[in-house]
């Protein structure tokens, strides 16, 4: 079978297409204004301040809380996260982590806990690679200063419960950090209901913004601890030579990604309108479909929760017998079909899979923009590859 366009089914990696809005913005702020944000008190630099302001907005609204200047930006998801760790994280503390996170949490940890003598428990998942509220309550100690969670898995979608272990932090006083890379965008969340003190995602991914912007929430009061990464000029309080205290100055040196913060707004405002509960449903929908698909074709094997309801619209699996690096080049060339394979930075989540020695997994992931038609075929290639393979 010869590939027929591009089916892009990789977008746990980077979402795309974007809405058309998006890219307007980007284009526009480039061509026609060009300022910086908070520097100037000209036109321009005013409709910048004004503009990244409403992403903030926007991003607040979305989370379901209130102060748009409790929204951090970053240079992307990973810097969001090394802020939470290496900000609040002090020599000697504890820290709760699970198998299910990613290594953007895993390897500032195992730096902590390597140069700056952090202590780090690692709580195992289920057979579907998801985490018991109760193995992170027994997993708390005296000295715990920080629980961090990955909301949704990066290698299976498999929906963590968030919410339980955001009370549980909260009876037990200990700070909570919510990984939402795979989940913000793509379904309702309400910070406060999470729990969350700190709650960090990329905005190109689920918010179907542009690359190179991370974002940091910061619940109130947390700001007195989190220490800030870097240090520089923010066009507050320049007449001093130390950061300013006040958000989000205190986390934002330096010059904005102003293009992208512009087109993440944009890209929000698309979200906002289509509505998350719908975005929520389509992604179920086509879930189910790659699941329902996968579970007919022999030698196929689904890791994960194999539930729609329980996990997000990224599908794991492997062909016995198939390195996955094969399977998604045979997929490319052959289909037009374009997907992950491999550990997808997650190697604990691999271990717990038991497909660490296979090289990984083949991972699909679909967005809002994702039509059933494009699920159609992935599967069929997917049975025409397997059936191949088992012939040879």
């Amino acid at each position: 079978m010869s590939a027929r366009g591009r089916i892009y089914l990789d977008n746990a990696a980077t979402s795309w297409p974007k809405p058309e809005a998006v890219y307007r913005a980007v284009d526009q702020y480039q061509r026609t204004n060009g300022a910086t944000a908070g520097r100037g008190a000209y036109r321009e630099a005013d409709e910048v301040g004004r503009g990244v302001l409403q992403t903030r907005t926007r991003l607040v609204q979305m989370l379901g809380a209130r102060d748009p200047n409790r929204i951090i930006f970053t240079v992307n998801g990973t810097e969001s996260l090394n802020l939470a760790l290496h900000g609040m994280l002090r020599p000697g503390d504890h820290v709760v982590t699970t198998v299910v996170d990613h290594n953007s949490v895993l390897r500032p940890l195992r730096f902590l806990e390597e140069r700056r003598q952090v202590q780090v428990t690692r709580v195992p998942c289920d057979a579907a690679g998801i985490i018991d509220p109760a193995a992170i309550r027994r997993a708390v100690r005296t000295d715990t200063r920080l629980i961090a969670v990955i909301h949704a898995s990066n290698v299976t979608g498999a929906l963590q419960p968030v919410v339980e272990i955001g009370r549980i932090a909260r009876q037990l006083g200990v700070r909570y950090l919510v990984d939402a890379a795979q989940s913000l965008g793509h379904m309702p969340i309400d910070v406060k209901e999470v729990g969350a003190d700190l709650f960090a995602a990329p905005a190109h991914k689920g918010l179907l913004g542009p690359a190179g912007l991370g974002v940091l929430y910061v619940a109130p009061g947390v700001e007195t601890e989190l220490l800030p990464l870097r240090q520089g000029g923010t066009g507050s309080k320049s007449d001093e030579d130390r950061q300013p205290d006040i958000l989000p100055d205190k986390y934002e040196p330096g010059n904005l990604n102003v293009p992208a913060v512009l087109g993440l707004g944009e890209a929000i405002s698309y979200l906002q309108q289509t509505g998350l509960a719908t975005v929520r449903t389509h992604a179920a929908q086509l879930t189910s479909q790659l699941l329902d698909g996968f579970q007919d074709i022999p030698n196929v094997t689904v890791h994960g929760p194999n539930d729609a309801t329980r996990q997000l619209a990224v599908v794991s699996i492997s062909i016995a017998g198939m390195d996955p690096r094969d399977i998604a080049a045979i997929l490319d060339t052959s289909y037009g079909v374009q997907v992950r394979a491999g550990i997808q930075c997650a190697p604990l989540m691999h271990q717990a899979l038991g497909t660490t020695q296979r090289g990984g997994t083949v991972r699909f992931s679909a967005s809002v923009f994702t039509e059933p038609t494009a699920i159609d075929t992935a599967v069929r290639a997917v049975a025409e590859i397997a059936q191949s393979h088992v012939s040879a």
